[in-house]
């Protein structure tokens, strides 16, 4: 097949995703929508799994890591209400596709992420597709990352056993945003936390969904008697 025909399928399998996938999970934001339809997700995936760059499935990364589902990546996205001007913090980097669709939506992103090796590869990808806005820094965020801080949105990419550890939330700014995933396999709670005051938060559950922890993170240890 023909390169030009390979793009060809992408473009169409790409608006098949966003009609039959993404909007019908009540993601309608002009803006999500537009930029996911803008940004080929194929160029993010790895080699063995471009076939499937737009299928509903967590794409597999290496290293014990997963490229979320588009429909998840979308809602992330719309529940965040991302602006221009926002400075955002991702906690794992990933691949580096939802990297580049915060910085289309957002003013700067900082990503952090924890494999040296996914790191590295995404610094270069983000890089190589033109992307100014971003810096990719090796690194453990998922309790907290006050560098470049504080920040007016938080893009938690892997869950929580129980709850969003304090220090990170503290890292939102007031009337800052944070959507991270929490609970324990195979039922988890996707949830957006808006700061208010200097201790007010509102956390608002979104949809059931199931992803990977983050690494280093303590599942807690529940007693029986």
């Amino acid at each position: 097949m023909s390169q030009a025909a390979n793009e060809m399928n992408f473009e169409q399998a790409r608006f098949n995703m966003v009609e039959q996938q993404i909007r019908t999970w009540d993601v309608l934001d002009p803006k999500v929508l537009d930029v996911i339809k803008n940004t080929p997700r194929e160029d993010y995936v790895p080699a063995d799994f471009k076939r499937l760059a737009y299928a509903d499935i967590n794409i597999p990364l290496g290293n014990g890591e997963l490229m979320m589902k588009p429909i998840i990546e979308a809602r992330l996205l719309q529940s965040l209400e991302i602006q221009p001007t926002d400075r955002i913090l991702e906690i794992g980097t990933g691949s580096g596709f939802l990297t580049a669709l915060l910085a289309r939506l957002g003013g700067q992103v900082i990503s952090v992420e924890i494999s040296p090796e996914l790191r590295e590869a995404a610094a270069a990808r983000l890089a190589r597709l033109g992307y100014t806005n971003v810096s990719v820094a090796q690194g453990d965020a998922a309790g907290g990352w006050e560098q470049e801080g504080p920040y007016d949105v938080i893009a938690v990419t892997g869950s929580y056993p129980e709850t969003v550890p304090e220090r990170l939330c503290q890292n939102l700014k007031i009337g800052g945003r944070l959507f991270a995933i929490v609970g324990e396999a195979p039922v988890m709670e996707a949830m957006l936390i808006t700061r208010f005051g200097d201790r007010e938060w509102n956390r608002q559950e979104l949809f059931e969904t199931d992803m990977p922890m983050l690494r280093n993170v303590i599942k807690p240890k529940h007693f029986t008697f």
